[in-house]
């Protein structure tokens, strides 16, 4: 959204969808499936990538902003980006601070006994060869997951998720290891490669305390389409 005191620089609509805006940074809605930045996959498909498209989102500014944090490929919604770098410089601070508030909605297959708790498992790298792939390991890094069951259908359960650490792929392998991996996940659960639903995990929330004397700026994404069936299957309304 663009703040009312502040003038649009383009009648054109930017090619994803612009969550917030103001002076220092931007949120938008990353749709599942586009990579944050052009890596080795991307460069032997010549497939598009977030980077591609952060020049229609200058509105004025002398370059493009950057992104503050990472999403997954296949994780949609709310992305940070920082407009100049002084910007760039206090949201990656508040990143490393762990001081910005992240919930994700995700879909899992079973789910917990309990409505709430904690996941707290450290997590390493599952081998030099894997890339990014993770697994739990007593030796890894220290990582923490909370959770709060939103609903439940048969066999499925809606998840809010809060990562109280950023390990790559937490949420995924926490989920996974606690015996009710995501639904439409092909590296950690039971999905098949290219088929299914896709991966059900959505950054719903964000929450930045950029401005030391303003309440904390809190953007939500709605949730993506390819989510919305097993959504309604627990319990979410479109007003929800």
């Amino acid at each position: 959204m663009t703040e009312p005191d502040q003038p649009a620089f383009s009648r054109e609509e930017p090619p994803l969808p612009l969550l917030y805006r103001d002076a220092m940074m931007l949120v938008i809605d990353k749709p599942a499936g586009l990579p944050s930045h052009r890596g080795p996959q991307a460069k032997r498909q010549v497939i598009p990538v977030l980077t591609d498209h952060l020049d229609a989102f200058r509105f004025g500014l002398p370059r493009r902003p950057e992104a503050a944090h990472r999403l997954d490929k296949d994780t949609s919604g709310c992305l940070v980006l920082g407009r100049h770098p002084r910007a760039m410089a206090e949201l990656n601070q508040l990143f490393r601070d762990g001081r910005i508030g992240k919930t994700y909605w995700a879909i899992v297959e079973g789910g917990p006994d309990d409505e709430t708790g904690l996941i707290d498992l450290p997590l390493a790298r599952r081998s030099p060869e894997r890339g990014w792939w993770m697994k739990v390991d007593p030796d890894g890094l220290p990582s923490q997951t909370r959770y709060r069951v939103l609903g439940r259908a048969s066999g499925l359960a809606w998840l809010a998720l809060e990562p109280l650490t950023g390990r790559t792929h937490q949420l995924r392998v926490h989920c996974a290891a606690s015996g009710w991996p995501m639904f439409g996940d092909e590296i950690y659960g039971s999905a098949a490669r290219d088929e299914g639903p896709g991966l059900q995990l959505h950054a719903r929330s964000i929450a930045v305390p950029l401005y030391s004397k303003r309440e904390p700026i809190r953007v939500e994404a709605p949730p993506p389409p390819h989510m919305q069936e097993a959504l309604r299957r627990c319990g979410w309304r479109e007003a929800f």
